[in-house]
């Protein structure tokens, strides 16, 4: 297996999860656009647009740094056309930009409604939307091409919207678009598939959520390598999947988890959203 030569659009991918997926491609040799909000320096959350691709250079990989608020339709499409002109064309399409917002209907902003449905929702759909023609291009050629979103498997239970309504619509919109574009585009040779952990992922984002121990997550390494195993799978067989990492990970007889584990020894991991 091995991504050499691939190139790589990514959204949201400065820091955490996008990052170690970016980081795992570099090491084949990927080339890897990382388009995200992030250029300067937040003392909250570490990492910016060009940290990013420092570090996906020293893996090994080419970067193209592009600042792109992912709720902006222009911009997404000048980013992804950018990323084609520089790459020669695009081959992984990687929806990884998110927010969350865990709270209740009485409790939801109308601009943290909004902000979760343009990120996720919104700017899941027209990143793939503008995507389109430099894959169905990389079909064509013969490159294996591959749509990924970070996102659940679809479980209609209300148990997964109770306790955060809007996040729930925002993060099964994206897995939606998983279910629909992987039978529309059956007939071009674009394979489509969703991404999720077991366990809560060790990350800056998650570490401001109050009351979360990143001491019982995994690191991220876990979905980046789950990430690896879907794109060297042929696009045409591999569609319409909702991929849990351990289920996925397993499948290639990849059983022992222990080097993902925040702490080593860890048992009780806390368990993901969305997961029954």
């Amino acid at each position: 297996m091995s991504l050499k030569g691939k190139r790589i659009f990514i959204t949201g991918g400065s820091r955490g999860i996008g990052l170690a997926i970016a980081l795992r491609a570099a090491a084949d040799g990927a080339s890897i656009a990382i388009a995200a909000k992030t250029a300067d320096p937040n003392p909250k959350l570490p990492g910016t647009i060009f940290t990013a691709a420092a570090e996906i250079e020293a893996a090994g990989g080419k970067a193209l740094a592009i600042q792109c608020d992912i709720r902006d339709e222009n911009a997404i499409t000048a980013a992804v056309n950018q990323t084609a002109e520089a790459f020669g064309g695009i081959d992984i399409v990687i929806n990884n930009a998110s927010a969350i917002n865990l709270t209740n209907t009485e409790n939801t902003p109308a601009k943290r409604f909004d902000l979760m449905m343009g990120v996720n929702t919104r700017g899941t759909f027209l990143t793939s939307q503008a995507a389109l023609p430099y894959l169905k291009k990389s079909a064509q050629d013969g490159f294996n091409p591959h749509i990924l979103m970070l996102s659940p498997p679809l479980s209609m239970k209300g148990k997964w919207f109770k306790p955060h309504l809007a996040y729930t619509m925002a993060k099964y919109g994206m897995s939606m678009c998983v279910l629909g574009l992987a039978e529309e585009l059956k007939k071009d040779g674009i394979g489509v598939n969703a991404l999720w952990p077991r366990t809560a992922i060790d990350t800056a984002a998650l570490a401001m959520i109050p009351g979360v121990d990143t001491e019982f997550c995994r690191k991220p390494e876990i979905l980046s390598d789950s990430a690896y195993i879907i794109f060297n799978r042929l696009a045409k067989e591999c569609t319409g999947n909702f991929f849990i990492d351990d289920e996925l990970l397993a499948s290639e007889g990849i059983t022992d988890l222990e080097k993902y584990s925040v702490v080593p020894g860890t048992k009780d991991f806390i368990q993901d959203l969305f997961i029954d």
